[in-house]
């Protein structure tokens, strides 16, 4: 949509506006424009016409590539600001419709645990709240998080002594965390221990400081994870999800209700946003640096030097998707009952 409305503003030719990809499933041309509902409605995309097929003249000021690098930049960077913006108005729309959730509680809940990891092996189940390490009490919030992370991180290899209130009986565990390129881990999702339940907001104030809060850390945890998976790959991999295992999430956090659907809505976007601002020629990242470098050298990028890195940057992306997929698939529950038998 960003793109889109970012050309026609300006009055750049569009050829076609597409919500989702794949297949087309309804499919309507108005104005110049066809426009399209594909049959997976993840993101969606703009196409601009090609000169020779439509008959314009190569050089009509209103061609995307006859327009100022100023202008194309706008309309490049377009659709990552109209993630961003998509994914805060759906978090004001969540707050406002379901409220904030209440202040954090003491301890450490822990949503998951991996298979065959110290967490697991230790013992430490969903649902547990982690109150003490090393006989220390946790605080609250983000910070007791962060707090035992590090710790977790500085002891690879040495045993963590933890106390748990599982279903209101404190226990005593014993974690060892595993050495991955030097840091300790364990296999687990933590979150604050945030009381279930919402409260509406106050006042217009709070909602909007909620909502920055909420957004700024939804938007800084994605940027420090795709950062994570450039500069330590090996230790960040196995987080990485593809289709399936989106689709899979999507499915969990729906059995929640609206609010569950619209946090989900709001990742996607934020994450969309990201990584399309990486600078993959595939990607608006690696475009808007191709037309900044047309910028600073005052021509455009050679043809056949943007044709070998597009077409690298294509075999990469549809590795790993595949990489992906294959995973994603063998870790659902029903495929690997089928292996099983």
């Amino acid at each position: 949509m960003g793109h889109f409305l970012a050309a026609i503003l300006q009055g750049i030719y569009v050829d076609g506006f597409s919500i989702g990809f794949g297949p087309s499933i309804i499919q309507k041309r108005y104005k110049n424009i066809t426009y399209s509902l594909r049959a997976f409605p993840l993101g969606g995309f703009v196409s601009f016409p090609d000169e020779e097929i439509n008959n314009i003249d190569p050089k009509d000021p209103n061609l995307l590539k006859n327009r100022p690098v100023v202008q194309r930049v706008i309309v490049i960077s377009a659709g990552v600001i109209a993630n961003l913006i998509l994914a805060y108005t759906i978090l004001i729309v969540n707050l406002t419709t379901i409220g904030i959730p209440f202040d954090p509680e003491p301890g450490i809940l822990v949503l998951a645990t991996q298979p065959e990891k110290a967490a697991s092996l230790a013992g430490l189940q969903a649902g547990d709240k982690i109150l003490k390490i090393e006989s220390n009490t946790l605080g609250v919030g983000d910070q007791a998080v962060t707090a035992l992370v590090k710790e977790i991180q500085n002891a690879s290899e040495r045993p963590i002594s933890i106390t748990i209130d599982r279903d209101g009986v404190l226990k005593d565990l014993t974690l060892f965390p595993k050495n991955i390129n030097g840091k300790g881990t364990i296999g687990a999702q933590l979150q604050p221990n945030i009381k279930k339940g919402t409260k509406k907001t106050k006042n217009i104030f709070e909602l909007f400081k909620y909502t920055n809060n909420e957004f700024s850390s939804l938007l800084i945890k994605t940027i420090q994870g795709y950062k994570g998976l450039i500069t330590n790959f090996s230790s960040t991999a196995q987080q990485l999800s593809g289709p399936v295992k989106i689709v899979e999430i999507g499915a969990q956090l729906s059995q929640q209700g609206g609010t569950g659907i619209l946090l989900f809505a709001a990742l996607i976007s934020i994450n969309l946003a990201v990584l399309n601002s990486l600078p993959l020629p595939l990607l608006d990242g690696g475009q808007l640096v191709f037309t900044l470098i047309e910028g600073f050298r005052g021509k455009p990028v050679p043809v056949k030097v943007q044709m070998v890195v597009t077409q690298s940057s294509f075999f990469l992306l549809v590795g790993l998707s595949v990489l992906l997929i294959i995973r994603d698939t063998s870790q659902l529950l029903i495929v690997q009952r089928l292996l099983n038998q």
